[in-house]
This record gives structure tokens, C-alpha cells and sequence, in this order.
């Protein structure tokens, strides 16, 4: 990919809204599917746009050391999507949300495992001064931006689960195995992006 995306041009492509005809993928629709968000914090780093990523404890009950994006279940406080996502990343990794600006919300996308979440997107303004929910997330880490919008470092990879083959889309980097739901955002992401 050749682009090198600047904040002000994210901030106009979520302005402009998505391009007609875009396909976003929504995931697996399932019917009683639990509310949440995610926030996909974009860090505004002097070398190029990075990708805020969490890496979960191994004891969890739901995504147990998975790569995720920072982000959880509706609380009843929360006023909307956009609050939960801003709640949880401030709870899992002590981001300050005074560096938070939100650019945009993407469609929700729907899990298999009965989640139903909604991603908001923000521009990240460093230093970052974070301090992990140690329960919750084992490492954080950034990848760039320009990396995971690349078509080029994405696969579909598969498994199987109770008897049926699903595929999802992949993204590794630097030994860490982004897939699943958080590869699927963004898929979801370059498209509304580049759509």
C-alpha cells in the first residue's frame, strides 16, 4: 500500500462517510447477542500512524490471549457506544481520554460468541502513559497502520469448531497473531477507508 494516512485525512474520510455500494463485513449475525464496543485507537506517533493493540490474559473467560482491541460489555451507565469504548480503554489500559479525539463509529460487527460490538474509532495524541488492567491484558503493543491496511499482509486462515470449518482473516506481525473478530475490524477498517 502506498498510502500513508495522516489525521487530517482520517478525519475527512470519516466525514465524507462511507462510499456507496461499500461492503463491510457484519460478522456472524446471532440473535440475543450481547452489547458491547471497542475503541481503535490510532496513535499519532512523529513516524507514521500505529495501531493500539491489546494481548489478553490467558485466564479469561471470554477471547483468553487473544489480540484485541481495547473495549468490553455495555454497562447500563454507559450513554452510548462510543461511552463504552472510551470506559473499557481508560479500565484496560489507563488510556487518558483527554488524548482521545473520536473520528467515527464503524457498523457493529457480530460474533459467533454472542457479541454484538461496536467500534469507534479515535486519533491517539502521545505520550502515552498507560497502565494495564493487570486481570485483563497481558501486553500491549503497535503495529502500523499502514501494515494492516496492506491487503498484502493478510490470509484467510481456518479452523474448526463443532464439526464446522470457519474461516476468518489473519494479520501476524512481529510474533503476534492477529485474527478473528479484531482482524475482521480491520478488514472492515481499509475498506470504509479505501473503499
Amino acid at each position: 500500500m502506498e498510502l500513508a494516512p495522516t489525521a487530517d485525512w482520517l478525519r475527512s474520510r470519516f466525514a465524507a462517510g462511507a462510499a456507496a455500494g461499500q461492503t463491510l463485513d457484519i460478522g456472524h449475525v446471532v440473535e440475543n447477542s450481547t452489547h458491547a464496543s471497542v475503541l481503535i485507537p490510532l496513535v499519532l506517533r512523529p513516524t507514521g500512524i500505529t495501531v493500539l493493540l491489546t494481548q489478553r490474559t490467558a485466564h479469561l473467560n471470554d477471547h483468553a490471549g487473544q489480540v484485541s482491541f481495547p473495549g468490553g460489555r455495555r454497562d447500563k451507565s454507559d450513554s452510548d457506544p462510543t461511552a463504552t469504548a472510551l470506559r473499557e480503554a481508560n479500565e484496560e489500559v489507563g488510556l487518558d481520554l483527554a488524548q482521545v479525539e473520536v473520528i467515527g463509529v464503524m457498523p457493529e460487527f457480530w460474533t459467533s460468541s454472542r457479541f454484538r460490538i461496536t467500534p469507534v474509532v479515535g486519533l491517539i495524541t502521545p505520550p502515552l502513559n498507560l497502565k494495564l488492567d493487570d486481570f485483563e491484558v497481558a501486553d500491549v503493543f503497535e503495529p502500523p497502520l499502514v501494515f494492516l491496511l496492506d491487503q498484502a499482509n493478510w490470509r484467510r486462515d481456518s479452523l474448526e469448531r463443532d464439526g464446522q470449518r470457519r474461516e476468518y482473516w489473519a494479520m501476524p506481525w512481529q510474533g503476534h497473531y492477529i485474527w478473528g473478530v479484531t482482524a475482521g475490524m480491520i478488514v472492515n477498517l481499509q475498506r470504509f477507508l479505501l473503499g
